[in-house]
């Protein structure tokens, strides 16, 4: 299986640069898994495909604004960090630009004083580990710095921090967001759980492994980093309820997809539990938990497009995504969504 068989042709202008001013306004693209056929909808028709009974499963993991942009002590050269992974005693592995300004025992000013790094570590691909101290909360403090992390092919500065946030975004840890859950309002999360939908909560940090390019031209040769999960006790009863009635699990964006598949044993029962995965789903993949997915359209030759694949076949998927792009569809973080079921 080559990452090559995983491409398609996106006309940049389809590439969304904005969010919508409505969350749920986007289009949404239903994609039957078995037939392949799909079907041109709104994102608030999601209830027509959604049964009593069923469970909504979402990523409530917060993004931080983790772009932080320095000056080195000694020359004041730029230099701009993104916060990875929180390791202890305020260390974070952090992807650095230009890396050759930073060895190790390196200091970077932020925000005149506010905040100052200091590179203890190179780890791997270059990353660096930083050592931070400063005064207060770190959290209120990279607030007032830092920047939303938007991903490369967004070139628009976004006025609204929220905007890239969940409306159900908890727990604080993630470099990027579960974009799928972006197209829901309060107010529609509501009509689900009123129609007898129930929703679940998991948290999976998202890391910039998520969209790290497949270097390697064999698929099975591309190693993912690890991200950091959570499955509570409650919320996986919840989730076993739900397979153990008869009834579907669909999960929202492909980041708690990957979170229930990382924590199901080989009975088909899901853990409470805690931990790192770098679990890696690409086409021949048995899924355990997953019976439907709601999804963004991604990039090609990613491994989110091969996650897709895995679950409704890659000339599904293909073909799908070649209809999307006739029919004008946004694509990517801030792009329209598909319902795989």
């Amino acid at each position: 299986m080559k990452t090559s068989d995983f491409n398609y042709e996106l006309p940049k202008e389809l590439i969304a640069q904005d969010p919508l001013k409505d969350r749920s306004a986007s289009r949404l693209m239903h994609l039957d898994p078995l037939s392949g056929a799909v079907e041109h909808r709104h994102f608030t028709d999601i209830l027509e495909y959604l049964h009593p009974g069923d469970c909504l499963v979402i990523n409530d993991t917060k993004v931080i604004p983790a772009r932080l942009y320095g000056r080195k002590e000694g020359t004041d050269a730029s230099i701009e960090i993104l916060l990875l992974k929180r390791k202890e005693n305020d260390v974070w592995e952090t992807l650095v630009k230009p890396g050759k300004r930073c060895k190790i025992g390196t200091v970077i000013d932020f925000g005149e004083g506010i905040l100052t790094g200091t590179v203890i570590d190179i780890v791997e691909d270059g990353n660096r580990l930083i050592q931070f101290t400063y005064d207060g909360i770190f959290e209120e403090i990279l607030d007032q710095l830092g920047e939303m992390p938007l991903p490369p092919y967004i070139t628009h500065k976004l006025k609204d921090k929220n905007r890239y946030q969940t409306v159900y975004a908890k727990h604080e840890g993630s470099a990027a967001a579960p974009t799928a859950g972006l197209h829901f309002t309060k107010e529609l999360l509501g009509q689900v759980e009123d129609m007898g939908v129930k929703i679940a909560h998991v948290t999976l940090h998202v890391g910039l492994g998520t969209f790290r390019p497949v270097k390697v031209d064999d698929v099975k040769e591309h190693h993912m980093h690890s991200e950091f999960f959570v499955v509570e006790e409650d919320q996986a009863k919840l989730i076993n309820d739900t397979k153990a009635s008869g009834h579907r699990v669909i999960s929202v964006g492909t980041t708690s997809c990957r979170t229930l598949e990382s924590a199901v044993s080989d009975d088909g029962i899901l853990r409470a539990k805690s931990g790192w995965t770098d679990i890696f789903i690409y086409p021949g993949f048995t899924f355990k938990m997953v019976d439907g997915l709601i999804t963004n359209f991604h990039l090609p030759e990613s491994t989110l497009l091969m996650l897709v694949s895995a679950l409704a076949g890659k000339d599904h998927i293909l073909a799908a995504y070649e209809e999307a792009v006739r029919q004008g569809y946004r694509f990517f973080s801030f792009g329209d969504a598909m319902l795989i079921l």
